[in-house]
């Protein structure tokens, strides 16, 4: 099979959403389990996210990238407790990397009145702008990829023999974080920069709309040793797994390292939502598990640097 034959599978939710035969909600979780041992990645539609509110976030998305450059940074997530707010272009480089990413970016997460754990959990930065530009729908797709992300975590669990009864082990209190992102058009780019470099997710489900028709999206071919272009879609998700699920899975999930390049002619945005676990859960697959490592503790050593977490805070989740 040529590069050009390979496409991520597309998987209709909506047998296991709505469905009430029990064959045709296993075929679902057979269609996921089977993509995330291959790929680590699948397309998905039939998810029940209203296409309306797709077009509400992305016009939100752009209404908020457009605002001036010195209003963007008094929303800095540097200056954040809980690293949530904006991110400039060029703010983000990974290790090796020769240039840093292009996109900007804007953070969010649950919405808790206080700041708990220095910053795992507290209050959304929201910018000033009109309730139904912004917050309003930002906030609704906020809530309903959430959803969306709890209920690839129970297909997940599965597909590898597991009741969903599981979820109640890890997931009381989850962190679910969420990222805008408007990517730059190529003419504004440094050559050989990326929207974002080649990277793995660290945790749980991912769940990424990108702007229709245009793509940027590539995802990394083990066996071929090649970069395979997703389309961007209208009402299609692309849905992927993390570092911590092929680590909880014993490796039958796969975490696949992936990279945006913008392909097309002009700006082009997209919006990731991270659903993870609780901060303190360890792998409820394996309670036998000698590093007993938290969703807290591995997302601190994949972003400590980025975080700058206080010892205090360190310390809470036992990284001191």
């Amino acid at each position: 099979m040529s590069m050009h034959e390979i496409k991520l599978p597309i998987i209709d939710l909506s047998d296991y959403l709505f469905s009430d035969s029990p064959d045709r909600k296993a075929d679902v979780i057979a269609q996921v389990r089977d993509a995330c041992k291959q790929f680590g990645f699948f397309q998905l539609k039939g998810h029940g996210i209203p296409l309306t509110l797709q077009h509400e976030l992305l016009k939100s998305l752009d209404t908020l990238f457009k605002m001036p450059a010195e209003e963007k940074l008094k929303l800095s997530y540097l200056e954040n407790p809980c690293r949530r707010g904006y991110e400039a272009s060029g703010m983000s480089m990974r290790d090796g990397d020769p240039l840093p990413d292009s996109k900007e970016a804007y953070y969010i997460g649950r919405e808790d009145p206080v700041v708990e754990l220095s910053g795992f959990y507290g209050p959304n930065l929201w910018p000033n702008l009109p309730e139904n530009e912004f917050r309003g729908p930002v906030w609704e797709y906020y809530q309903q990829t959430s959803k969306l992300g709890r209920c690839i975590w129970e297909v997940l669990l599965q597909g590898l023999g597991y009741s969903t009864d599981v979820m109640e082990t890890f997931a009381r209190r989850p962190l679910v974080q969420m990222k805008l992102i408007r990517y730059p058009p190529p003419k504004s780019t440094l050559p050989g920069q990326f929207g974002v470099g080649a990277h793995n997710d660290f945790g749980g489900v991912t769940v990424l709309l990108q702007q229709p028709g245009k793509e940027g999206l590539e995802v990394w071919l083990e066996d071929r040793q090649a970069w395979l272009s997703i389309p961007a879609q209208e009402d299609v998700f692309v849905i992927n797994c993390g570092d911590m699920i092929m680590k909880w899975s014993g490796g039958r999930y796969k975490s696949v390292k992936h990279r945006v390049i913008n392909k097309s002619d002009a700006e082009r945005l997209s919006c990731a939502t991270f659903w993870h676990g609780d901060v303190f859960a360890t792998n409820p697959l394996n309670p036998d598990d000698e590093s007993k490592e938290t969703v807290g503790q591995l997302l601190v050593k994949r972003f400590r640097n980025q975080m700058s977490l206080p010892k205090e805070g360190l310390a809470q989740v036992g990284m001191a």
